[in-house]
């Protein structure tokens, strides 16, 4: 008596694997077709990247003082010169990089998972429950984020914490209202019926059924707030409301480098310049994974 052959069945996440590559593939596919967008990608990366290492090879400390080096133009020596104080705009430069992504960047990733977990779990809700908390949160949509942030620092104080809890409340409405919208595009579909016939629990079909819907909303609304964040902490610590000193805030270098623009216009330009880059690479990367996932939606 033989035995019958043995075959092996393939892994049940191998399906799944193979989908998230080939969307991956088609992803960067569409990256390499639009320049603008794999240029925003590069700009960011190297952003990211001097987060990381510009400490590391940055010629100075931030806050060393250079005696006799006060009001320097670009040089070789300092490569965006100095401040009125004698300090090394470039090293301020690298040292600022940090904490104007950190920062902005673990606010804006609390709020687009809190904004992402209430939005899909208030459109697929729905009834009294959504309209209640929707209103409550169109509401806050109505105050100027700046007046609002203004408000909420004043309160808690300015420091690091202050600025991510006040950018977490901001985006947080924002973040729920996108992903309700494209929520109630989904909940009606057919696999998300057959799961609410198979018994599944209301966690499962969110992060298991809808979530995997709406990460194309996801992703371009977090690039948008990402940059929302930048902005909104360079311009609160433009007006003292930052990251206090002796620490490199880019918006505070702007704003101690407003007073002497006549005597070192590069101690505002480079700081300025790197806030001006930083923001539009997420731009063009948000407008390029806007209009990537549209196309791939049309197919």
């Amino acid at each position: 008596m033989t035995d019958a052959p043995l075959t092996t069945q393939p892994p049940p996440y191998l399906p799944r694997l193979k989908r998230y590559a080939r969307t991956l593939v088609m992803t960067l596919r569409q990256f390499r077709a639009r320049p603008l967008t794999l240029l925003g990608a590069a700009i960011v990366a190297l952003f990211l990247l001097l987060a990381i290492i510009g400490p590391h090879i940055a010629p100075y400390p931030y806050d060393a003082i250079i005696r006799g080096a006060a009001r320097l133009p670009p040089s070789p020596e300092h490569p965006f010169g100095t401040d009125r104080l004698g300090r090394d705009v470039f090293s301020r430069v690298l040292w600022g990089a940090r904490e104007i992504i950190a920062i902005p960047g673990l606010a804006t990733g609390i709020a687009v998972f809190l904004g992402t977990c209430l939005g899909m779990f208030l459109g697929y809700i729905g009834g009294w429950v959504d309209e209640i908390i929707s209103r409550a949160l169109d509401s806050l949509l109505s105050i100027p984020a700046l007046l609002l942030a203004l408000v909420m620092l004043g309160t808690i104080g300015p420091s690091p914490v202050g600025i991510v809890i006040v950018i977490v409340l901001l985006y947080i409405p924002i973040v729920t209202r996108v992903i309700r919208s494209a929520t109630l595009n989904i909940r009606s579909s057919g696999y998300i019926e057959a799961a609410r016939l198979r018994g599944e629990p209301v966690v499962y079909i969110l992060f298991r059924e809808i979530l995997p819907g709406v990460l194309p909303a996801l992703a371009v609304e977090g690039a948008l707030r990402f940059s929302y964040a930048i902005f909104l902490t360079a311009s609160l610590g433009f007006l003292g409301l930052g990251v206090q000193p002796p620490s490199p805030d880019w918006g505070r270098m702007v704003n101690e480098a407003r007073e002497s623009y006549a005597r070192t216009p590069w101690a505002l330009w480079f700081p300025a310049g790197a806030i001006a880059a930083l923001v539009i690479g997420v731009n063009l990367l948000a407008d390029g994974l806007r209009r990537i996932f549209r196309y791939e939606g049309q197919v």
